[in-house]
């Protein structure tokens, strides 16, 4: 694609990226054939590409964001399917989150909508704030009926039942059963702390009879990537700069051999975090600790899966977006729980979004809707005991519409190794 950013624009090192991604660009359209939105509503400018012509238009000319241009964006679920499907290996991903932030900075949003992001902002990333929350939800959802969609949304979201913080979460160091092969840290996390503490919990059982000792650094949080998504740039980088010199501090202590992140949206923002601090003085700190981050299934496959039990239980595994597009792990999940013995089933089109996206179900009901029942649909014709996930996010998207248990990989995995089966499955 050829553009057209003046010297002094490309001086500017956001734009100077954002012109190298857009001139990758060759108009191909593969990109539309994967994009959940265009599918759903057939308009070109909600595809990549239709996004990335308006995103030109408005960095290059410095462009005032109007209604239009914001709607589209914001419309997009960043599942970057597309970058999967580019032949030209545009890197969407970067070029999308620059122009939530422009957009950020540039456009007054309806009073309604500052005040809903704002207050996601300052809720979803910590965890004792969204654990209040989802107990206040509870308490005013028999009026859910008389409320506006958006704000009935966020209150159906609410799980009926809210498990107590796990002592587990706390900072402390866990150490290996048997001989040491590892020394680790636990991304803990923060909406996943609030929503289901069996995770965690599950993931420093597997790790420790692996032989990994686990540390839960002091200082770690949220990783930052949902305000990263709603371009909210600078609370971001403040909790992605905590958890750097968290990890840091880590890594010239004792040493780490690796950031294990159970959250696969968590692990795409991690591991992009040099790019997020490019230019920063943390930025070469911010690629160590981006080079150190691993998703759960990367270390058991590194480790090897030490079986104590098999079982014939059929598992429909879901590959969350972040994962296979966002981090390009496809066959690791698959492999692991295959090596623990169960069944497992894939869905059609299963490298599509099921409509979670981070905040894009509360901020976007109505499309992500539609696609929840549409992948709802591919995994119950499997007629699965169980559905496998390596996302939070996922896991209470599905879960609000089937009737199967949904848990997270590293549950069953910890289940075939000795521990015990998942509470969901009980």
């Amino acid at each position: 694609m050829q553009t057209n950013f003046t010297k002094a624009q490309l001086d500017e090192p956001k734009i100077a990226r954002s012109n190298a991604v857009l001139r990758n660009c060759v108009h191909c359209g593969f990109c539309t054939a994967t994009c959940p939105t265009y599918q759903i509503l057939g308009d070109e400018l909600d595809s990549p590409r239709g996004r990335i012509y308006l995103i030109k238009d408005m960095l290059e000319n410095q462009r005032k964001p109007d209604a239009k241009v914001v709607k589209h964006v914001d419309r997009c679920l960043s599942c970057l399917a597309c970058m999967t499907t580019c032949p030209s290996g545009v890197n969407y991903m970067h070029l999308v989150d620059h122009a939530r932030e422009y957009i950020e900075d540039n456009y007054k949003r309806p009073i309604f909508d500052r005040i809903m992001r704002a207050t996601l902002a300052q809720i979803l990333p910590y965890d004792k704030r969204f654990r209040f929350a989802m107990k206040s939800a509870r308490l005013v959802k028999p009026l859910a009926p008389l409320m506006p969609s958006k704000i009935r949304n966020m209150v159906d979201f609410a799980p009926k039942k809210i498990p107590v913080p796990s002592l587990n979460d706390k900072p402390q160091v866990f150490p290996a059963e048997g001989k040491c092969i590892k020394r680790v840290a636990l991304m803990t996390g923060c909406a996943q702390k609030a929503l289901d503490t069996d995770i965690n919990d599950a993931t420093i059982r597997l790790l420790r009879r692996h032989g990994c000792e686990v540390v839960v650094a002091q200082g770690a949080g949220c990783c930052g990537a949902l305000t990263h998504h709603m371009g909210k740039s600078k609370q971001s980088h403040i909790s992605a700069a905590k958890n750097i010199n968290a990890w840091m501090s880590e890594l010239n202590g004792d040493g780490l051999d690796a950031i294990v992140i159970n959250t696969s949206g968590c692990g795409t923002t991690v591991k992009d975090y040099g790019n997020m601090f490019l230019g920063d003085p943390l930025e070469n700190d911010a690629k160590t600790v981006g080079s150190l981050a691993k998703d759960i299934t990367e270390i058991m496959i590194d480790l090897g899966l030490k079986v104590s039990s098999t079982s014939a239980v059929r598992v429909a595994y879901h590959a969350a977006c972040s994962l296979q597009h966002g981090q390009q792990i496809k066959t690791h999940p698959k492999t692991l729980l295959k090596n623990a013995g169960f069944t497992v089933l894939e869905p059609k089109d299963s490298h599509l979004c099921c409509g979670s996206a981070g905040t894009y179900n509360l901020m976007q009901p109505e499309i992500s809707k539609k696609l929840k029942i549409r992948k709802v649909e591919t995994l119950e014709i499997l007629k699965p005991d169980v559905i496998s996930a390596g996302n939070i996010g996922c896991m209470m998207q599905i879960g609000s519409a089937i009737g199967v248990p949904v848990v997270h990989t590293v549950e069953l995995l910890d289940w075939a190794t000795g521990g015990p089966k998942p509470s969901k499955m009980a």
